[in-house]
């Protein structure tokens, strides 16, 4: 009896190092896809606007999200994730987006949102608190890579921060009040 319990117990306990090793590889495959949309949406941005090129490198660090939002009538959300890197350490704090908006629109909208932070007290309180509400008026419309675009200038969206918005492809028209959290991702950190 007891050779069965221990039998038990050892398969018990490679099943589960076996889970675990499958989840850290979960979370490393994901880690390297938010890396690789960070990468690409730098290199888009750095086409667009190569003046961005030396912003990014010049700023304290940067933050990189990938968005899909869907607004219909009065309401919409939308979510994402990112990374945060700070330039000196180049250390990466993944992150998740979460936004809400009221407001009059319709469409689905894909972007990418990148913060550039002027030193590291605005960026460690956009990685610790990471709240951002704001208005906005929009209209952008791409239905292909080669067709249209849309790119928006860096705007100061707070003291120390600054954020350029490029559109993926989508429609979207909307006048809205939006409330976006952005929050560490207890998962992959």
């Amino acid at each position: 009896m007891k050779l069965t319990q221990a039998l038990v117990a050892a398969v018990l306990c490679v099943l589960a190092l076996g889970a675990a090793a499958a989840d850290e590889k979960d979370k490393e495959l994901e880690k390297a896809e938010i890396r690789k949309m960070c990468q690409d949406s730098l290199d888009r941005l750095y086409s667009a606007q190569p003046a961005a090129r030396s912003a990014v490198r010049d700023a304290a660090g940067y933050a990189v999200f990938s968005n899909t939002g869907v607004k219909i009538l009065f309401a919409g959300s939308g979510k994402g994730k990112g990374v945060t890197v700070n330039n000196s350490t180049k250390n990466e704090t993944f992150m998740n987006m979460l936004e809400f908006q009221g407001g009059l629109g319709f469409g689905v909208k894909k972007f990418t949102v990148v913060f550039l932070f002027a030193n590291d007290k605005v960026m460690n309180n956009f990685v610790n608190s990471g709240w951002q509400f704001g208005g906005q008026a929009s209209a952008a419309a791409k239905t292909s890579p080669e067709k249209g675009g849309s790119m928006q200038g860096a705007t100061a969206v707070s003291e120390g921060i600054y954020m350029y918005q490029l559109t993926d492809k989508g429609l979207a028209a909307e006048i809205t009040m939006k409330g976006t959290k952005y929050s560490k991702d207890k998962d992959l950190n």
